[in-house]
């Protein structure tokens, strides 16, 4: 089985070489960006693909976007340090298959990677009541209002990047991305675009 590693941090591609040492039946690949981590996916076609969410230029979410429109069945799993319940429910409608998170029992990993390896799903316990809770209680989170491709346009706004710049990234128009910014403003009860970037900090999403 290969296994593809998206993540710009070397120590975490090690992390997990030597957490799937004494499988001699799984093969590491690594990529440190979304955009080598979709070249590597077309080249290689691995079974299993294990993203960042925070990855140079464009986010995890959108790599996920772009692997799963060169192949509907590829089998996503989200590996990140962000542990909200928000982040999990948004990678599974983003058409991932698990999430693990960086700061959980190393263990979750392996056995996120065999369970979605089998046409599986897998999330840690915890996680699976948060994103309950939080989709119960949808109307009380914010973020739970925007979908994930806004999410990511949020993000990238909260990381200084101009609008302009957003639809150059994630190839799509500067009206589109104008567009999307007025919706989560009027989703978000939000006046300006400089208290929409600062709502992006303070979520974190930068």
């Amino acid at each position: 089985m290969r296994v593809l590693i998206v993540d710009d941090h070397p120590i975490v591609a090690s992390g997990c070489r030597a957490l799937m040492a004494d499988d001699p039946d799984i093969v590491i690949l690594e990529a440190p960006s979304a955009e080598t981590g979709l070249e590597t996916f077309l080249a290689e076609r691995p079974d299993v693909c294990v993203l960042d969410i925070n990855l140079p230029g464009v986010s995890g979410f959108e790599l996920a976007r772009r692997i799963l429109a060169r192949d509907a069945g590829a089998r996503i799993i989200v590996f990140s340090m962000n542990d909200d319940p928000i982040f999990a429910a948004r990678a599974i409608d983003s058409g991932a298959k698990g999430y693990v998170s960086k700061s959980g029992d190393p263990a979750d990993l392996v056995k996120a990677i065999r369970a979605v390896a089998g046409g599986g799903v897998f999330l840690p316990p915890a996680l699976a009541q948060g994103i309950a809770f939080a989709r119960a209680t949808s109307a009380e989170g914010r973020l739970a209002k925007l979908t994930p491709r806004e999410i990511e346009i949020l993000r990238l706004l909260g990381s200084g990047k101009s609008l302009s710049e957003i639809a150059w990234m994630i190839n799509a128009s500067y009206k589109t991305i104008a567009n999307t910014s007025s919706i989560m403003r009027q989703k978000l009860g939000i006046r300006t675009s400089s208290e929409l970037v600062r709502f992006a900090i303070e979520s974190k999403l930068a």
